[in-house]
């Protein structure tokens, strides 16, 4: 089953710190997603700026128990970077 997740990161002052602070382990998880077959896309939202802002990811699980479990433990999760997300059911067409 296909996900797009679109997550907003915190508007407050530390945001882009938290952010920038689990980068690096956000985006190992994303590569070994991706070597595993469950990520389809992602990358950064940005403001007019160019400032990262939020996430959306295109994702596929065999059910969203799976998806919900793999959540959890990601960095932006954990670390309190995401903080408005929205999952939705999805069929990629390309």
């Amino acid at each position: 089953m296909q996900f797009m997740i679109v997550a907003y990161d915190g508007t407050d002052e530390g945001a882009l710190n938290r952010r920038l602070a689990v980068r690096d382990s956000h985006i190992a998880g994303a590569i070994e997603l991706k070597n595993k077959g469950n990520l389809i896309a992602g990358g950064a939202i940005l403001d007019d700026t160019g400032r990262m802002i939020g996430s959306t990811t295109y994702v596929e699980f065999e059910s969203r128990a799976e998806l919900d479990a793999w959540l959890e433990r990601d960095p932006y999760v954990t670390g309190d970077v995401w903080r408005d997300i929205t999952i939705t059911p999805i069929r990629l067409a390309v």
